[in-house]
Formats: C-alpha cells, sequence, structure tokens
C-alpha cells in the first residue's frame, strides 16, 4: 500500500461526499491567496460533518480556520432553528487576518455568516477570553492549529465545553512519528503530549484513530468529556 492507492480509495470515496460549488471554491480561494494545502479532504469533512450531527451539537467551536472548509463543514453539521433557547453557533479561531478574510468570504458564499464567528488572534490568547466572558458550553470541538500548544488547547476546552461533549484533535499521529519516544520534531512532541494528558485524565474517554488517504498517512484523537 502506498500514497498513490490511497488517493485512488479516496478519489473513489468522494462519491459519498460530491463536492459542491461552494466547497470546490473554498478550495480555490486558499490556493490562490498561496495558503497552505493543509485543509481536511473532502471525506474528512464529511466526517467533520456527520460527528456534529452525530453528538448533537448545537455549538462548535475550532481552533485553527485557515479558508474555512472544514468551518463550512463542522457548520453543515449543526441543526436549524433555537432550541431551549440555544441558537446553532460556531466560533472559530485564526491567527493570521489574510486567513481569516478569505475564511470570511468563503462563509458568505456559503451563507453560513450568520451561523459563524470567526475570531482572529493567537489561539490561546482567543480562548482565555472566551472563558472570561463566560460563553455558553460547546459540545464539540476541533483543534486543528499549532500542534506544541495541543494541550494548553485541550485544557481550555475543558473549561468550555459540558459533560458529553466531543473533542477532536487533528494531526496527531504524524507519519507514524507520534510512536517515536525520542522524537525532537515539536509537533510530535505536542501530538505524544496530549495523547498522554487525556489518557490519565479520569474525566476523559479517548481513542486514536490513523487514518490515509489524500493527506497521506496520519490520524485524530477522538475524546469524550465525561461528567
Amino acid at each position: 500500500m502506498d500514497h498513490a492507492t490511497w488517493t485512488a480509495v479516496d478519489t473513489y470515496l468522494e462519491a459519498l461526499v460530491p463536492q459542491d460549488d461552494v466547497l470546490v471554491a473554498a478550495n480555490a480561494a486558499a490556493e490562490a491567496a498561496g495558503l497552505p494545502p493543509i485543509q481536511v479532504s473532502a471525506t474528512q469533512g464529511r466526517l467533520l460533518q456527520l460527528l456534529t450531527q452525530l453528538c448533537g451539537a448545537r455549538r462548535v467551536l475550532e481552533v485553527g480556520t485557515l479558508a474555512g472548509y472544514s468551518t463550512i463543514c463542522l457548520a453543515r453539521g449543526l441543526p436549524t432553528g433555537a432550541d431551549g433557547g440555544v441558537e446553532p453557533h460556531l466560533t472559530t479561531l485564526e491567527i493570521d487576518p489574510v486567513h481569516a478574510a478569505i475564511a470570511r468570504s468563503n462563509l458568505e458564499r456559503a451563507g453560513l455568516a450568520g451561523v459563524v464567528e470567526v475570531r482572529v488572534g493567537p489561539a490561546e490568547q482567543s480562548l482565555v477570553d472566551l472563558v472570561a466572558q463566560g460563553v455558553p458550553p460547546f459540545d464539540l470541538v476541533f483543534l486543528d492549529a499549532d500542534k506544541p500548544s495541543n494541550v494548553r488547547y485541550l485544557e481550555l476546552s475543558l473549561d468550555l465545553t459540558r459533560p458529553g461533549a466531543v473533542i477532536i484533535v487533528d494531526n496527531v499521529v504524524r507519519d507514524g512519528t507520534v510512536a517515536d519516544a525520542d522524537s525532537t520534531d515539536e509537533r510530535v512532541r505536542g501530538s505524544r503530549a496530549v495523547i498522554d494528558r487525556v489518557a490519565v485524565d479520569p474525566r476523559l474517554a479517548g481513542t486514536v484513530i490513523q487514518t490515509v488517504g489524500t493527506k497521506g498517512y496520519d490520524g485524530f484523537m477522538l475524546v469524550r468529556v465525561g461528567p
């Protein structure tokens, strides 16, 4: 098995997730602006949408917006209309104002500008601000930003979620290098640290799913927050 095979399978599986004009335009805008091609794949985006729907999330938090491809997928998993006074809402955090501007344009095109708030600035400070503001708890969190900060993002997310919430940490397998305890790569060390953090916290139940596809060999951690 090699990358060509993984890509061929992903291409076949995209029949399950046909790319509509909105998502195609989002990727095109990112490419035109020279953004790194690190957004989730089509099948991964559909997984984010399904997970949002499966856990019944009404409030979603994303750390790492880029051009908003994953943001659109997550927001599409939100229900329509208020329930118990809780309006569907997604807050996404992006450090780069250029990326944020592209994301806002993509969200506007997707008809989601009224559902999604894009906050610009360092993610840690934005998370601290959300905690200080006492915002209503989030039901699902997607962490997909700088990997060395994974543990800090997780800990702040725990202050922003309710029991039963789901936290997804992306890109933790890193071509299998996560198994290397001697790695000096700060991204690998960040992945190992967040996995170890979840493993020792009795409030958290987690697992890691290894993935292959157009984005190569990687994986994500799925965590449920307990009482």
